[in-house]
């Protein structure tokens, strides 16, 4: 391929999908879109791969995961979720999404992924997950997510495309023009796109009701409402404000979940936002 034809394919990428974070929802008659903000192609599979070294620390290994006490398998760079038959919880299912994702983008699945878009997680439980560690199938699956990174950040990111109308839906009237003031703020630059795609991935839009505890959510939409409209750093801010939501979290979770034994990872992971 020559350069010019390179070039044009990178320029036509970043109009397609991911290359601009293309944040251009309408969401309600009147209101206006927010302005794009351009990534790189490369930027975008940087995100991607921060997500991964956030979820797996990185690892091939770490890209299939059954986390104890949990009754779902959590899968690829986002560790996305994936609830087997008869399973269902408080958290989204994200797993099932990807896939379907991944088949309109026209990849080719391996065979274990085939109509995973539509059905449920093939291991019935984390035992029968852990023994399955070692074999093909398992294998086939960690070695195609490894090579699936730049799609799957696409699908991060797409996620985070259709987040503001969401939020913006669910907010109080009141909190609605901060809401998107703070997320147009965040999206300026690299950074703030990066702490945004990996946040609601990490914690949700905040929109879903099962995702409370005592009636208070932890999701993006949380942590934006939670910033103050005229804080100079958005991202400090941002990082800032997600301490105060997760610290939340904890103290209203169930005491049976033993969810502080989590937090000081949660903090360190959104106090690396105010760091490049």
């Amino acid at each position: 391929m020559d350069k010019h034809s390179s070039s044009r394919k990178q320029r036509n990428y970043r109009i397609r999908c991911i290359g601009s974070l293309i944040v251009l929802a309408s969401f309600a008659a009147g209101t206006p879109t927010l302005p794009g903000v351009t990534l790189s192609r490369n930027e975008a599979i940087k995100i991607g791969k921060r997500i991964w070294q956030n979820e797996c620390n990185g690892t091939i290994t770490g890209l299939t995961a059954w986390n104890e006490g949990e009754n779902f398998a959590s899968l690829g760079i986002g560790h996305f979720i994936w609830y087997p038959k008869g399973q269902r919880g408080p958290f989204e299912e994200s797993f099932p999404k990807l896939v379907s994702f991944m088949t309109v983008r026209g990849v080719k699945l391996p065979t274990l992924l085939l109509g995973a878009g539509e059905r449920a997680c093939p291991w019935n439980s984390r035992q029968e997950f852990l023994r399955a560690q070692y074999s093909p199938e398992m294998k086939q699956l960690r070695q195609f997510l490894a090579g699936t990174v730049d799609v799957q950040a696409e699908f991060l990111i797409a996620r985070l495309q259709n987040a503001l109308s969401k939020m913006l839906a669910e907010a109080e009237p009141a909190d609605r023009a901060n809401v998107e003031q703070q997320f147009e703020r965040m999206t300026r630059t690299p950074q703030g796109c990066y702490a945004l795609v990996d946040y609601v991935n990490f914690k949700g839009e905040g929109v879903l009701h099962t995702e409370r505890y005592q009636g208070q959510g932890w999701g993006l939409l949380q942590v934006l409402e939670q910033m103050p409209a005229d804080e100079d750093d958005a991202v400090k801010e941002f990082s800032r404000a997600a301490v105060v939501v997760l610290k939340r979290r904890v103290a209203n979770s169930p005491p049976e979940r033993g969810e502080a034994r989590w937090l000081p990872g949660w903090l360190n992971r959104v106090r690396s936002y105010n760091r490049d």
